[in-house]
């Protein structure tokens, strides 16, 4: 479970506790146990020399690595992908810039720069950036959204966005579309191009008001923005989940997926609720609100799931804390039946000891759900579900854990990433395959825990399923993380 903190403080730390042309081409990595090659696609460093950023002696920014990945591919052509990620992870909140990577091959990738802080060329006018998020509209429209921020000259954050119409190469239509200083906080912005609609997306996070700051008076309503006209302009932010109703509630982890077949919205979200001192939750839930005209209006939330997340740590040495995807959920449809499924993380299989990967669905529009599925193993702790549902309706889940991990061992935490297909949803003819090499999670940056993002990426692209991970490297204190992708069939 995340920490909450007044939003003064939240301004200077909710990145770190509750959060988010040059062409290099790739080469493989190391290869899965199946043979299945994952592609390195972040290469090199093109923030290297920026100085912008740092707010006092105690920001440490960790060059070269890149963490909080997320893709998209073409709807029509699979090989068409963009990746983008954080680039150059600081300690204390957000990253030097955001960085994207396109290929036109599905295996051959290349750097671009998103205009997200002032690192980046013709970049916008903050210090950082965090939250990338990429999505591609039936059209081939490439929308980039992120989260600018200040840490020295004011206190600023905001949500932008941009699109590419050449596949990711170059990026237009900067806009920011919508900014706040203190005691206001945006936070953990995604992005959706809807698939029937052309020239429609939607933008969705959490407004953090603690007006006035202190305790007993948090309030984290969901906001959205969209465009009509392929990203040229973006409406005016407005709220659409209310959290005022019951104080010191905020919501989180915003993410919309739309049913191909009826062009219904379903917004998923946590709804989190502190004491009145904002130190602990006194309940957390999944819930998801509908949306029938194009996000104009949307229904009462409905709840999804118990958000039973406890805190992320090294079952070793439960000092040393990790950070992933605890209360940010992982939805899809099922892009025939329109079933609906959410991944989450949650303790109700290991008693609370620990967390692991749960899958819920609904088979009636979000109206009614059922129980939790334990998705990952028994007795091991498990991080970062990601979800998509191929066209045959086969469920696909990523998710690292910690199977690796000897008795004792403190000193390193090895972890590697799995994929878990299930035909028509059914756990019964679950499946389960290892598709990165074995790595040490210690290696990764430290931002509030260690950092590998708060999300990873899953899409399905025709024949299977596409993964964008995050892996780390021992002993490279100038490159402790890079970026991968592969494809992987789901039958």
């Amino acid at each position: 479970m995340r920490v909450f903190l007044p939003l003064t403080a939240v301004a200077t730390a909710a990145l770190l506790l509750v959060t988010g042309p040059g062409a290099a081409p790739s080469a493989a990595a190391d290869r899965n146990p199946e043979g299945t090659p994952l592609v390195k696609v972040s290469h090199g460093d093109p923030y290297a020399d920026c100085t912008i950023g740092a707010r006092g002696p105690d920001s440490v920014v960790y060059p070269g690595t890149e963490v909080e990945p997320y893709l998209s591919v073409d709807p029509r052509d699979s090989k068409r992908v963009v990746t983008v990620f954080q680039q150059d992870r600081w300690n204390d909140g957000a990253a030097r810039g955001l960085a994207a990577s396109w290929s036109t091959d599905g295996r051959t990738f290349h750097r671009s720069t998103l205009p997200f802080s002032l690192c980046a060329p013709g970049g916008a006018d903050y210090e950082r950036a965090s939250d990338p998020w990429v999505s591609t509209g039936p059209d081939g429209t490439v929308y980039a959204s992120g989260e600018g921020v200040d840490f020295t000259k004011s206190t600023r954050s905001a949500l932008l966005a941009v699109t590419s119409r050449d596949g990711g190469r170059t990026w237009q239509n900067l806009t920011t579309t919508h900014v706040d200083e203190q005691p206001f906080f945006n936070d953990k912005p995604s992005l959706t191009a809807d698939p029937v609609r052309v020239g429609t997306a939607y933008q969705v996070w959490d407004r953090l008001d603690n007006d006035p700051p202190g305790p007993s008076s948090l309030d984290g309503p969901g906001y959205i923005s969209l465009t009509r006209d392929g990203g040229r302009t973006w409406s005016r932010a407005r709220p659409f989940v209310d959290t005022s109703s019951v104080p010191n509630t905020q919501t989180i982890g915003h993410l919309i997926v739309v049913d191909p077949c009826t062009g219904t919205l379903y917004d998923f979200f946590d709804r989190i609720t502190a004491s009145e001192d904002l130190s602990t939750v006194v309940e957390a839930r999944y819930e998801v609100v509908t949306s029938t005209d194009a996000g104009e209006t949307w229904s009462a939330p409905v709840v999804v799931a118990r958000d039973t997340s406890v805190p992320e740590v090294d079952p070793n040495d439960p000092s040393k804390l990790l950070r992933s995807a605890a209360t940010l959920p992982s939805p899809a449809i099922d892009p025939r039946t329109g079933t609906l499924y959410m991944a989450y993380e949650g303790s109700d299989f290991s008693g609370g000891r620990f967390d692991a990967v749960q899958l819920v669905r609904s088979t009636d529009g979000g109206r009614t759900w059922g129980s939790p599925e334990l998705i990952s193993p028994e007795d091991v702790p498990a991080f970062s579900p990601s979800i998509a549902v191929d066209e045959r309706g086969t469920v696909a889940i990523t998710y690292n854990d910690l199977r690796h991990l000897e008795p004792g061992d403190t000193t390193t935490l090895p972890t590697a990433y799995q994929l878990a297909t299930l035909p028509h949803g059914d756990p019964e003819l679950r499946t389960e395959r290892r598709i990165s090499r074995v790595f040490d999670w210690l290696q990764a940056p430290f931002a509030g825990g260690y950092f590998l993002g708060d999300y990873q990426g899953l899409v399905a692209d025709g024949k299977g399923v596409r993964a964008v991970l995050t892996e780390t490297h021992s002993d490279a204190p100038q490159n402790r993380t890079d970026v991968y992708t592969g494809t992987f069939r789901t039958r």
